[in-house]
C-alpha cells in the first residue's frame, strides 16, 4: 500500500484529536506544521469539542477548519450529546475524507469515531489492546507510549508517509493585537522583560496542583533575589492564586483571568521563568521560547516534559507516581516529595542562563 501522505489523490484529511487542553493541541503543533510544509496542498480539518475554537484559531494557519464533536461513550474530555452524533457525521460524510486519522490516544473509542467519518482510507493511533481492521494494518501505527506527545504525532505522520524532519519544534504565533496587549500590562504593572518571574498554580484536576504554600515559598524565594512575581490562570483558578499571594510575604501581582491567550504567551516569553503545574502553561511556554521549571506530581514526564536546557522537571520520589487519578485516594504523598527549595533553586538556575 502506499503511504497516503505521498499520494497526490489524498488531498482532505480528518484528523481526530477530541482534546479540550491547551497542552494537548499545542503539542500537535509540530506535526501540523511538518504536514503543512510537505503538503500545503493537503486541506485539514481537525475534529474536536468546538469550545477548543479560540485555540484552534492560534495553530498559525495548520489548520482549515474544525468540525465540532458532540462527544461519544468512552470519550471523557466532554459531554455527550447524543442528538448531535447523527449531524457530526453527516457533515463529515459530506466532505468525503480521503484520509482520516485517530491522533488522539491510547483509547479504542477514539477509532470508532475515526471509523464513523466515512473517509476513503481510516488510520491512525492503534491503541493497546486494540487490533486495526483487516487491510489497514500499514495505516496504523502502535500507540508509541515511550515517545513525547508532540513526538507522537509526528511520528504518526512519518509512518504515513511524511518525510523525516528531525526534532518536534513547539510554536504559537503572537499578533501584533497580542504585543499591544503586553505592552499595556507591562507598563500597568510597572513589570520589565527578563525582571519577573511568573507562577501558574493551577490545574484542572486537583492531583496536578503542588500546594499553594510550596508556590508562596517559592515566589518569595524569588521576589528575594531581586524578581517581581507575578501569578497567572484562567478565570476560575483566581481563588488558588489569591491563596498564593495571600500567602507570600512579598507583594505579586495577580493577572489571574486578565490577559488573553496571546497575551499570556507574550508574558511568558518575555519573563524570567514560570514556575508551574503539569498544565498548558508548561507548553504555551515551550512554545514561545520561554524557560521553564513544571512540577510533575501524578503525570507522565516521559508524555509531557519538554527537552532542552531551557525546561526542567521536577518530580517526586514516590512509587505510586506517575498514576491517572484526578484526586488523590491517599495523603497526596507526591506532591510531599517536591521541595519547595528544588522548585526554587531549578527556577534561579534558569533565571540566570
Amino acid at each position: 500500500m502506499t503511504a497516503p501522505l505521498t499520494d497526490p489523490a489524498v488531498r482532505r484529511l480528518a484528523l481526530v484529536r477530541l482534546r479540550v487542553g491547551l497542552g494537548d493541541l499545542l503539542c500537535t503543533v509540530p506535526a501540523l506544521r511538518r504536514l503543512r510544509a510537505a503538503r500545503p496542498d493537503v486541506e485539514v480539518t481537525l475534529v474536536t469539542f468546538g469550545r477548543m475554537a479560540p485555540v484552534v484559531q492560534r495553530l498559525g494557519g495548520t489548520v482549515d477548519e474544525l468540525l465540532a464533536f458532540p462527544g461519544a461513550p468512552g470519550i471523557p474530555d466532554g459531554p455527550v450529546d447524543e442528538a448531535g452524533w447523527a449531524p457530526f457525521t453527516a457533515a463529515a460524510r459530506e466532505r468525503g475524507y480521503d484520509l482520516a486519522l485517530q491522533a488522539y490516544g491510547d483509547r479504542p473509542p477514539a477509532n470508532r469515531v475515526t471509523a464513523a467519518l466515512g473517509a476513503r482510507l481510516t488510520g491512525g493511533f492503534a491503541p493497546t489492546g486494540w487490533d486495526p481492521p483487516a487491510g489497514s494494518e500499514a495505516l496504523h501505527l502502535r500507540y508509541p507510549l515511550h515517545l513525547h506527545e508532540a513526538q507522537r504525532h509526528v511520528a504518526l505522520l512519518e509512518h504515513l508517509g511524511l518525510p523525516p524532519g528531525g526534532e518536534a519544534v513547539m510554536g504559537f504565533p503572537l499578533t501584533a493585537d497580542d504585543e499591544a496587549e503586553h505592552a499595556a500590562t507591562l507598563a500597568a504593572h510597572g513589570l520589565e522583560p527578563g525582571r519577573y518571574a511568573v507562577l501558574h498554580p493551577g490545574a484542572s484536576a486537583p492531583t496536578r496542583r503542588w500546594p499553594v504554600d510550596r508556590y508562596a515559598a517559592v515566589g518569595d524565594a524569588l521576589a528575594a533575589d531581586g524578581l517581581a512575581v507575578v501569578v497567572t490562570g484562567v478565570p476560575g483558578e483566581r481563588e488558588i492564586s489569591a491563596r498564593v499571594v495571600a500567602a507570600m510575604r512579598a507583594p505579586a501581582v495577580d493577572l489571574t483571568g486578565a490577559t488573553s491567550l496571546g497575551g499570556l504567551a507574550a508574558l511568558l516569553r518575555d519573563s524570567a521563568v514560570l514556575v508551574g503545574n503539569d498544565t498548558g502553561s508548561a507548553h504555551l511556554a515551550a512554545a514561545v521560547g520561554a524557560r521553564s521549571v513544571t512540577v510533575f506530581l501524578p503525570g507522565d514526564p516521559v508524555r509531557w516534559a519538554h527537552p532542552g536546557p531551557r525546561h526542567r522537571a521536577l518530580t517526586p520520589t514516590v512509587a505510586c507516581a506517575p498514576c491517572p487519578h484526578l484526586a488523590c485516594p491517599i495523603e497526596f504523598r507526591c506532591a510531599l516529595t517536591v521541595t519547595p527549595d528544588a522548585v526554587a533553586g531549578a527556577a534561579r538556575e534558569l533565571a540566570a542562563s
